[in-house]
């Protein structure tokens, strides 16, 4: 029986990094949690403890920090793909790089004469992310969020669905739908030149597409909400191959009042936390290139 070393990759993980930009009066702060992962020539290294090419884990996160230094941060996207090039180019013995990260929003505090220019408190309903892979000389770029709650009083229904000798579950036409959306959108392309793709730009429009949707959109059901809410993106954004979506349904319950004698019009609702439907889907281009190892790296998806 041979015995062989499978795939294999390592890193550093959450690495947690403040960049202050100081270049204006008015600072800006990029507040991210990194994550590396390195592939390559590692064979002797697990079979016989040589570190010749083992770039430790601590060098790793010590250039973070050094090319947020060197480089600034700017946004997520062109930071991942800074790192990927470092690791994939200063070191013959690596040929593929991943960079897993959230961001975490600040906004200036408001003050009589307006937002402060170096005060800061957290804000943003959702932790956006992105994964840059790099194998070779080809790129990917997937960007999202997570945690974005949302909620429709009404223009929701859902009904016309199986029914077995286990259903209770009752139609309706007129229900609380919520659910907390966690998106990713993997961009077209395979290399990406410095300045060429407003990221930042991008993520808002897109987030803004989605809010909009969700909010115009009479639910037939959760899975019909989520497949509009893809479909509108690409429609927008011809820079986008696919969109992937993991929502559960945050079920609300109408309270029985009828023991107080009171009736309940679908105003007073419980919030179940558990369990929970969970709706996941991906919205794709028919024409798009194949995602390559675009997702490796991130669980949860279809």
């Amino acid at each position: 029986m041979a015995i062989r070393l499978g795939r294999n990759e390592y890193g550093k993980a959450e690495v947690r990094l403040v960049h202050v930009d100081r270049s204006a009066a008015a600072h800006r702060i990029t507040d991210l949690n990194v994550s590396t992962r390195l592939r390559g020539d590692m064979v002797a290294v697990h079979t016989r403890g040589d570190n010749a090419h083992c770039l430790t884990t601590d060098t790793q996160k010590n250039a973070v920090y050094a090319l947020a230094r060197e480089h600034g941060v700017g946004a997520a996207e062109d930071f991942g793909l800074l790192l990927a090039r470092h690791f994939t180019t200063e070191h013959d013995y690596i040929d593929g790089a991943g960079v897993e990260l959230e961001q975490y929003a600040w906004q200036r505090i408001p003050t009589a004469e307006g937002p402060h220019d170096h005060a800061f408190a957290r804000s943003g309903a959702e932790t956006r992310t992105a994964v840059v892979t790099r194998d070779g000389d080809r790129e990917w770029v997937v960007a999202g969020f997570d945690g974005l709650t949302v909620l429709k009083s009404a223009e929701s229904e859902f009904r016309d669905f199986p029914k077995t000798r286990f259903t209770t579950l009752a139609e309706t036409d007129d229900r609380l739908l919520a659910t907390d959306i966690t998106a990713r959108w993997r961009y077209t392309g395979g290399r990406w030149e410095a300045g060429a793709t407003d990221w930042d730009a991008v993520y808002e429009q897109v987030k803004a597409v989605m809010l909009e949707t969700f909010a115009t959109t009479r639910s037939l059901a959760l899975q019909q909400t989520l497949y509009t809410m893809g479909e509108a993106v690409l429609r927008e954004h011809s820079e986008i191959a696919e969109v992937r979506f993991s929502m559960p349904n945050i079920h609300h319950i109408a309270v029985d009042l009828s023991p107080f004698g009171m009736d309940n019009p679908n105003e007073v609702f419980h919030a179940a936390d558990r369990p929970y439907g969970r709706i996941e889907a991906a919205v794709e281009r028919d024409d798009a290139a194949g995602p390559g190892r675009a997702w490796d790296a991130i669980p949860g998806f279809v």
